[in-house]
């Protein structure tokens, strides 16, 4: 079993289960939407002696959840499991989530900073990505960055400083 260092930031006891099933891990769960300021500082103090990879489910409270630590951890490691793969018969989430979706997450782990502009907005339009929701959610899946919108994968691109050049590789043009 496959031991990872950081701790990992779930939802809930379910997605705990899974996490400890497939990983030698210590999770931190954030009781979804009830996180708190005792939780955050928990995942503040933790990223600075182990490190923290956030997983939450692929849906807007998980995508809250997420920006909120965010906020107070900007440079927190970021694991997406896509919502085509996290769909249960009654929910969606990571303990409904194929068990290789969460491997394949973890083991493409991105980390986001906001102080370098490696694609411009003009760049960005050139690669025909906004109206085309196929491409853009190829990109998405190719650079595992979750899933929004046309400007939210360009924040994200920017982020986690993949340049149009990165884009094209990728995509084999």
């Amino acid at each position: 079993m496959e031991k990872i260092k950081e701790v990992i930031v779930v939802e809930g006891k379910t997605d705990t289960a899974i996490i400890k099933k497939l990983f030698d891990a210590d999770t931190i769960e954030t009781h979804g939407l009830a996180i708190d300021d005792k939780i955050l500082d928990l995942i503040e103090q933790t990223n600075q002696t182990r490190g923290v990879i956030v997983l939450t489910d692929p849906d807007y409270p998980g995508m809250r959840i997420r920006n909120m630590i965010m906020e107070r951890v900007p440079h927190v490691k970021q694991a997406f499991v896509d919502k085509k793969d996290a769909i249960g018969k009654k929910k969606l989430g990571i303990a409904e989530a194929r068990e290789e979706a969460i491997i394949e997450a973890l083991q493409n782990v991105v980390t986001f900073t906001k102080d370098i502009q490696t694609i411009t907005w003009q760049e960005f339009i050139s690669l025909d990505i906004i109206g085309d929701k196929k491409r853009r959610l190829e990109i998405y899946d190719l650079f595992h960055l979750g899933y929004g919108n046309a400007k939210t994968l360009y924040k994200r691109l920017n982020m986690a400083h993949i340049s149009k050049e990165d884009i094209l590789k990728k995509l084999g043009e």
